[in-house]
């Protein structure tokens, strides 16, 4: 194999990672948010920190090894579809970022009810239901599609 094909491969191999690991953070997620219990909703909050280390690894290695392919291909330093998908990359990061920290506070505040009874409150279902939050997470997903069409298409 040329190099090339060696870091299409691991390029594509870090987006598995990196795609997979989000869809599990958002089934996860949304499992806490149905979660009757505050016991329930910090489980599946916490699960989502044994899947961060896979999603960064895909972050960092559709980062390196894309900029890395994107020299070894040759591709003008004005490919338009590169730099949106760079800057797709951190708008998908930032508020990954963004609404991950809003997990953490959720699990927090369940983990605290469940200790003092396991009874949910208004407190954590707003947590959980926060629309900011959820906004955040949904358009880093949206970032992220945007960045898997247009390797794919490459316009």
């Amino acid at each position: 194999m040329s190099l090339v094909q060696w870091l299409l491969t691991l390029h594509i191999t870090a987006a598995f990672f990196y795609v997979g690991a989000a869809v599990a953070a958002l089934i996860l997620n949304t499992l806490a948010v149905l979660a009757p219990r505050p016991s329930e909703a910090a489980y599946f909050l916490k699960l989502i920190r044994t899947v961060l280390p896979v999603m960064f690894l895909g972050v960092a290695g559709t980062l390196a090894f894309g900029i890395w392919l994107w020299h070894e291909r040759g591709y003008s330093i004005g490919a338009g579809w590169i730099w949106a998908s760079l800057a797709l990359w951190v708008v998908a990061a930032a508020l990954g970022g963004a609404g991950g920290r809003r997990q953490e506070h959720a699990r927090e505040v369940a983990e605290r009810l469940a200790s003092a009874g396991d009874t949910s409150n208004d407190e954590l279902k707003a947590i959980l239901r926060d629309p900011r939050g959820q906004a955040m997470s949904l358009l880093a997903g949206v970032a992220l599609l945007a960045i898997l069409v247009l390797m794919v298409w490459k316009p």
